[in-house]
């Protein structure tokens, strides 16, 4: 049938499109997560060659300051990237049971055309 076809292709288009949103925020928590290490060791780094390591203290360097807030916005973008992947990963089991009943009734349906078929022929 045409119309489950086209079913099970959707079905399963969706499902890739999920996947791949999926690794892509997967994708982006590693990058972020790398970059915010490197962030930690050039804060440390900068700390080391200063010798000032209170944030509020006036001579505290300005490259070290501006590492924190970026390290910082980091880390609050992979939290905010863990939802979205807790609601991808939804979206993608969801999807993957709407392709499994969609392949579900095209088997049934091409069973029945199938038996459907045997009986014509052997009348």
């Amino acid at each position: 049938m045409m119309k489950r076809d086209n079913l099970v292709r959707v079905a399963r288009f969706k499902m890739l499109e999920k996947r791949r949103q999926v690794e892509q925020l997967e994708m982006m928590m590693g990058e972020f997560g790398r970059m915010a290490a490197e962030l930690d060791a050039q804060i440390g780094n900068e700390e080391r060659k200063s010798g000032i390591t209170d944030v509020a203290h006036f001579a505290y360097p300005t490259f070290a300051k501006a590492a924190r807030a970026r390290r910082d916005n980091l880390q609050n973008s992979v939290k905010d990237l863990k939802v979205q992947m807790n609601a991808a990963r939804l979206s993608l089991e969801e999807s993957e049971a709407e392709l499994a009943n969609a392949e579900k009734l095209e088997q049934r349906d091409n069973a029945r055309d199938d038996s459907d078929e045997r009986r014509v022929a052997s009348l």
